[in-house]
């Protein structure tokens, strides 16, 4: 193995998906290995992803980014969790923030205990009141936590809204300095040698050929080389996912600038909100075979907060993944590998996944297939495990005032999510599949904020001492209220750190 390290690495296609893989590529690898970047003009990139998770800010850390410069050449904006509008049913609210509800209590989930005090007192408030990514939210507060003890200024975390686009571009930069050639032409034959099937280059429409050692697909929706050339198959989801189609448009920005994004549920799916810098990005996400594009172009530009930049953007997609991403010396990352809808922006958060486990699982010129096998195994779960979260929040809500919800009442769903579902209606306990995933708080923000309270709680909770756990709850949440208070608007953060 380690007389035939690859030393010629070729990845077709730009875009978000394509720069994410090539910075750390040439990062890690520096002079070592010859990294060519081959993008067309001509083919357009999605660009929507611009909402993100918490675990942008390793990947970001990991290359050495300084935050400031980020945030600025970005457009990029805080984001403490998603807002969700009507999902429940007409006129519900409630926020997916990242972080807990207060500290854990030996060891056990503090909704646990807040459910046991929401019995014993009938004015108890929401369990959100002890969410403090959900208190900044709501009174449009930031600052990054601090503290080397726990406490309210650090129980939260945070991710970002960024221009794609710019991101992009931002990363090209980063990995053009670091050694990586980008190659403009349209891909018009891909060679494969002829014993192995490995693939050995691939010959641009103008007669110039880019060989390579490994290929790395991120080519967007088409898969033009894991589908393509080795057409790996694709798991289609729509039955348990039915939006396939999505509209999305800028829209000039409006104060005050909000440290979440929101997402607003419509009659035949739901539209999003995503306040940057410079503007606002919007979309709706939908199932044409409940309503029209025409409807769908109508809902998005009529639920606008500042005028519209553009018009609309249709795309078309097939909510589901590749059955392999990763087939001889050809590794597929990103659209390419498959489609989850942006409901809980996830997709960038797969990217990051994706290039982590291809250098955790590097392999030399005879790929081995063993290496295939395990980062196909790992891609294939987390594409399941998200898949399941996004699920959730169509199967659990009251909704009934369309055909459209109502078929998503109706629908089945993996057996894995209905044991998660069930568990925590009973018990209030949940099932976690995924440790490196969504989290205990997060499946109780969507399963709570749509409205499925438990039957029961953990019985051990009732050995602890009732009136001192309602002081410390109520301790606690005035703790949150005065750190919230003290923080500065998300607006006026942003400017100090510009």
């Amino acid at each position: 193995m380690a007389g035939k390290p690859i030393r010629n690495i070729v990845i077709v296609g730009g875009g978000t998906a394509g720069w994410m893989s090539a910075a750390p590529l040439a990062l890690k690898l520096g002079k070592a290995c010859r990294i060519v970047l081959v993008e067309s003009p001509e083919i357009g990139t999605v660009g929507v992803g611009e909402a993100t998770l918490p675990t942008i800010r390793y990947f970001n850390h990991a290359l050495g980014l300084d935050n400031a410069d980020f945030v600025r050449k970005t457009q990029a904006t805080y984001k403490l969790g998603i807002e969700f509008k009507d999902w429940g049913h007409v006129g519900n609210r409630f926020f997916h923030g990242f972080g807990d509800f207060g500290p854990t209590i030996e060891n056990r989930s503090p909704v646990t205990y807040w459910l046991r005090l929401a019995r014993e007192y009938k004015d108890m408030p929401s369990y959100e009141e002890w969410s403090t990514a959900t208190a900044m939210a709501r009174s449009n507060r930031f600052m990054e936590p601090y503290g080397d003890q726990p406490a309210a200024t650090n129980a939260f975390s945070y991710a970002y809204h960024f221009d794609a686009s710019l991101y992009a571009a931002y990363l090209r930069d980063y990995a053009m300095e670091r050694g990586v050639q980008r190659i403009e032409g349209l891909i018009s034959e891909v060679e494969q040698h002829p014993e192995t099937g490995f693939i050995t280059a691939v010959k641009l429409n103008d007669g110039r050929r880019v060989e390579g050692d490994l290929f790395i697909d991120c080519s967007g929706f088409r898969g033009l080389l894991i589908e393509g050339v080795y057409q790996a198959g694709y798991d289609d989801w729509s039955a348990m996912l039915p939006c396939n189609s999505a509209q999305a448009v800028p829209s000039e920005k409006v104060e005050p600038l909000t440290p979440y994004t929101t997402s607003t549920a419509r009659s035949a799916g739901w539209t999003w909100r995503i306040p940057l810098q410079h503007r606002t990005g919007n979309g709706h996400v939908y199932c044409n075979g409940f309503t029209s594009d025409e409807e769908a172009g109508r809902v998005l530009l009529a639920g606008l907060d500042g005028r519209a930049l553009d018009n609309p953007r249709q795309l078309r997609f097939t909510t589901g993944r590749r059955r392999k991403s990763w087939v001889k010396n050809c590794v597929a990352i990103g659209l390419s590998s498959g489609f989850l809808e942006p409901l809980e922006s996830t997709s960038i958060n797969i990217i990051e996944n994706s290039v982590g486990w291809l250098l955790q699982y590097f392999p030399d010129r005879d790929a081995s297939p063993e290496l295939a096998d395990e980062f196909n195994r790992l891609v294939s779960q987390r594409y399941e495990y998200v898949r399941d979260f996004i699920i959730l929040h169509y199967k659990a809500t009251r909704r009934d005032d369309s055909e459209f919800w109502r078929y998503c009442a109706n629908m089945a769903i993996p057996d894995t999510l209905r044991h998660q579902i069930e568990l925590f209606r009973a018990t209030g306990r949940v099932a976690i599949y995924d440790r490196d995933g969504f989290s205990v708080a997060s499946h109780v923000s969507i399963l709570m904020g749509l409205g499925i309270v438990p039957r029961a709680y953990d019985p051990l909770v009732d050995l602890f001492d009732l009136a001192r756990l309602h002081e410390h709850f109520s301790r606690l949440r005035e703790t949150i209220s005065q750190a919230v208070a003290a923080m500065p608007g998300h607006g006026q953060y942003i400017k100090q750190l510009r």
